[in-house]
């Protein structure tokens, strides 16, 4: 029995073989005549803008830190912490007391020099008609003339005084220098504020507009230049918040630097932003966007349609009868998922943008469902 079953085996062995030799050579086949499932979009022209990316920082368009002109005493502020402000609005008010005084001394002291120049004046006249018949001295009329030269130079000085005395007054109401938001208050009422000291009483920050101050690197610099010199009109700066996509304010450029920074090798720029919303604020961190120009009627497909090979970027194309080849192409820029591709592609051209890792050239594919495509041009 055992040597009857035996050659059974060994045929029922290569049987088994035999049947799954062949059947594993034909599944590539099946395999190879079924199309892949894919994603496609067409190349199409649009006009695409040149900018260029950095970070920056948000700045006070201008800031003022308010500080007495005159020691004093600090009776009262006008203002309350983090409020908006007005240019000549009152800020503080200083004890004015002594002042006053002063000025009213000035005052008077000046009437009473008025007074005796009006008096030197009428003898000066009454000399004059008697030196006309020889009944004084010339040397007499000579000193009267002197008398009233002296009073009118007094009355000079006081007005001098009265004017320095007014204004040392003036210096005792404190108003805001610009308008803007006040901050924290550094000094309360009831203090002896002195002009020495620094941190003062007060800053005021200007915030609509506002500035926003952002690098780029040296080798931008041609661009840039170039950019502003052959422009009419500002160039157009956008900021972003640090992820990139909230934009927070569309502004000018109003600055490019004089001079690199050979430090770092970048350059210093400048914008402004009109803030009405309050979207920026100072010390804040952004991504600022400078737009350079257009490039008009640009070839662009999505940037995943680009893959990178040994011998540089390529994309899938897809023929009329569905069929795929490897196009090599060369892409200027990408941005905002968006290739500019100026060699090796047409407008009009159907492109693979999702699936290419199961592709090779010559294989058929099938349009993925529009669900899986959403969100994509198309």
């Amino acid at each position: 029995m055992l040597l009857v079953g035996l050659p059974g085996l060994i045929i029922l062995g290569a049987m088994v073989w035999f049947l799954s030799r062949h059947s594993g050579q034909a599944q590539p086949q099946v395999l190879a005549s079924a199309p892949v499932l894919a994603s496609t979009v067409i190349a199409e022209l649009r006009d695409m803008p040149i900018y260029l990316d950095g970070v920056g920082t948000v700045q006070a368009w201008a800031s003022v830190t308010v500080r007495a002109r005159i020691d004093g005493q600090l009776d009262h502020v006008g203002f309350e912490e983090g409020q908006d402000v007005q240019a000549g609005q009152l800020i503080a008010q200083l004890d004015a007391r002594s002042q006053q005084a002063q000025l009213d001394q000035a005052l008077a002291q000046k009437a009473k020099d008025q007074a005796e120049l009006k008096n030197a004046q009428r003898d000066l006249r009454r000399y004059v008609d008697l030196a006309s018949r020889n009944a004084v001295p010339r040397q007499t009329l000579d000193a009267q003339r002197a008398q009233v030269d002296q009073l009118e130079a007094a009355v000079q000085v006081d007005e001098a005084q009265i004017n320095y005395a007014r204004t040392q007054l003036s210096f005792t109401r404190i108003t805001a220098p610009i308008g803007g938001r006040v901050g924290a208050r550094l000094v309360d009422p009831g203090n002896i504020v002195r002009t020495s000291d620094l941190n003062g009483l007060v800053v005021i920050n200007q915030i609509d507009p506002i500035a926003v101050v952002f690098t780029l690197p040296e080798d931008a610099f041609q661009a840039i230049n170039q950019a502003v010199q052959g422009g009419i009109r500002p160039l157009s700066v956008t900021a972003f918040a640090r992820d990139g996509i909230e934009v927070l304010g569309e502004g000018s450029l109003v600055l490019l630097d004089n001079q690199m920074d050979t430090r770092t090798g970048t350059v210093r720029l400048k914008a402004r932003f009109a803030n009405a919303a309050h979207t920026l604020w100072p010390g804040q961190y952004v991504n600022a966007r400078l737009v350079l120009g257009e490039r008009a009627q640009a070839l662009t497909v999505p940037a995943q349609a680009v893959l990178r090979g040994a011998d540089g970027t390529y994309t899938y194309v897809v023929a009329e009868d569905g069929t795929v080849r490897v196009q090599a192409v060369r892409v200027l820029t990408i941005q905002d998922g968006i290739a500019v591709v100026d060699e090796g592609l047409s407008a009009g051209q159907r492109i693979v943008v999702d699936g290419q890792y199961k592709l090779r050239s010559g294989l058929r594919i099938t349009e993925a469902p529009h669900e899986e495509t959403k969100g994509r041009a198309n």
